[in-house]
């Protein structure tokens, strides 16, 4: 049997369409599961709006410790888990992993970097600040001397800090409050300890609002800012994970 060439193209270009639609439709119903995706980390929002905490932390602060700093630790750490095995790890399990392993610090400085920052936003909010009460107030009392003497020490913390880093409320393995520092991305997680609040001592989140003044933003972030709830739920036990 003979066959034209006009009918020869219309019967090979359906069944290009046949096979290209079997193809679309297989690959339609194959389900793609988490496991198999990379982890990809993304910027958390604030808990808050960038001016809430106006005229104690400025909108144009959050503008540039939030959507760039922050942000550029977020793509930088994505950058570096690309086709490594940390690609599809937890943000903690990446910063327990390569602390203190020299050939990882890039790695372990964008995550940390990553992880302090999220956990900074949530010991700031409105109206916050002063005493804190409850189980949290007692454990300052028992193993601080009181809220005086936590608050003198804390700040003290915070401005001992030579260079960039964090000043911490942190429960040690024991349980029993401290107060510490750590240079650059450290963070109380490399150490086993469980933190409950932090004050960021590098100088992008203080000087738009207070320029050398680190004493002044350290003594506002404990009279007007500090998330006291926030620090009791950590105490209580909770949690704190970073989301991808």
């Amino acid at each position: 049997m003979s066959i034209s060439r006009r009918d020869f193209l219309t019967l090979a270009l359906g069944g290009v369409a046949f096979v290209s639609m079997r193809a679309f439709a297989s690959s339609a119903h194959t389900p793609i599961t988490m496991n198999e995706a990379p982890m990809t980390f993304t910027l958390p929002p604030l808990p808050f709006a960038k001016d809430a905490l106006a005229p104690h932390i400025s909108a144009q602060t959050f503008d540039f410790h939030h959507g760039k700093h922050h942000n550029a630790y977020v793509v930088k750490l994505n950058e570096l888990i690309a086709g490594t095995e940390f690609e599809k790890a937890s943000l903690e399990d990446i910063i327990t992993k390569t602390a203190g392993d020299a050939s990882k610090a890039a790695l372990f400085n964008n995550a940390a970097q990553h992880w302090n920052h999220s956990f900074f936003w949530e010991c700031l909010t409105p109206n916050g600040g002063g005493k804190p009460t409850g189980e949290l107030a007692a454990k300052i009392d028992s193993d601080l001397g009181g809220y005086d003497k936590f608050a003198a020490d804390f700040k003290a913390a915070a401005l001992a800090q030579f260079g960039s880093g964090w000043a911490w409320l942190v429960a040690d393995a024991s349980g029993k409050l401290k107060i510490t520092k750590t240079p650059n991305a450290d963070l109380p997680l490399a150490h086993g300890e469980r933190a409950l609040l932090t004050v960021d001592v590098w100088e992008h989140a203080y000087y738009l609002d207070y320029q050398n003044r680190r004493v002044d933003f350290v003594q506002t972030f404990l009279d007007k800012l500090a998330n006291w709830e926030f620090a009791a739920a950590n105490l209580a036990g909770k949690t704190f994970k970073i989301a991808a």
